[in-house]
């Protein structure tokens, strides 16, 4: 038996010919033409960042050595296989926790605003311990209504003392569960809500005192103060007693 190869090219490219010669068969030749493989632009090709495989910390600044500690970090701990995506997912981190940030950082501003004690923007510190009047009716239970009534009297300002005057009479009652405070409640809520004949007797005029200085908008002398102050303050001692 004879076996031979031959290898031959022309311009169409490189032929295999390929000779079988067996006692029995007559020559066979394969006459196909094979495919001319080309590898361009590799480089371009392959430059993305999945595929560097090494990075370098060294004469970085510090930020970026905290970025490649928090890369490697997150590579042991989510089992990442390449440090090209444990660093996308450092950056996403980052960029979420960025937002964050931002949002608390707003957040606590337009609420210090809010709430009036947005000075120290402009230099000044704020007294935290001093409640906004506009919101003494959603704060009763923590105001200190001796101290502000005591404040009020010293400025003359009468009609803001009675308010603080009936606040605390609502607090008391809530506290003494004779009522169930609400801010939304009128003056005829927490009247039916008072069992005791007496007690609803001097609610009631209690409440028109309020309801006379505070929304009429009457400026009142000391005596009409001193008289509408009795009687809250000895309500309010009926209730403590």
């Amino acid at each position: 038996m004879f076996f031979g190869i031959s290898l031959n090219s022309n311009a169409a490219g490189l032929e295999k010919i390929i000779h079988f010669q067996t006692p029995d068969q007559e020559v066979i030749v394969d006459t196909e033409s094979m495919e001319k493989r080309e590898y361009n632009d590799l480089k371009d090709k392959y430059n993305g960042n999945d595929f560097i495989y090494e990075r370098s910390t060294e004469n970085s600044g510090w930020w970026t050595r905290f970025k490649q500690w928090l890369t490697d970090f997150f590579k042991d701990l989510f089992n990442i296989n390449t440090d090209a995506r444990a660093a996308d997912i450092t950056d996403i981190i980052l960029k979420v926790f960025y937002v964050v940030i931002f949002l608390l950082v707003v957040f606590f501003i337009v609420k210090a605003i809010i709430n009036k004690e947005g000075n120290w923007v402009f230099g000044k510190s704020s007294d935290k311990s001093i409640i906004p009047v506009t919101d003494i009716e959603n704060n009763i239970y923590e105001a200190d209504f001796k101290s502000l009534i005591q404040n009020a009297e010293k400025e003359n300002n009468y009609r803001l003392a009675i308010r603080y005057y009936y606040l605390w009479l609502l607090k008391t009652l809530s506290e003494a569960e004779i009522i169930d405070y609400d801010v939304e409640k009128t003056n005829s809520d927490y009247y039916i809500e008072i069992e005791k004949e007496e007690m609803k007797k001097d609610f009631s005029y209690t409440s028109y005192l309020y309801n006379y200085i505070w929304y009429g908008e009457f400026d009142i002398d000391d005596n009409q103060f001193n008289k509408a102050k009795d009687a809250f303050t000895q309500f309010l001692r009926s209730l403590w007693t």
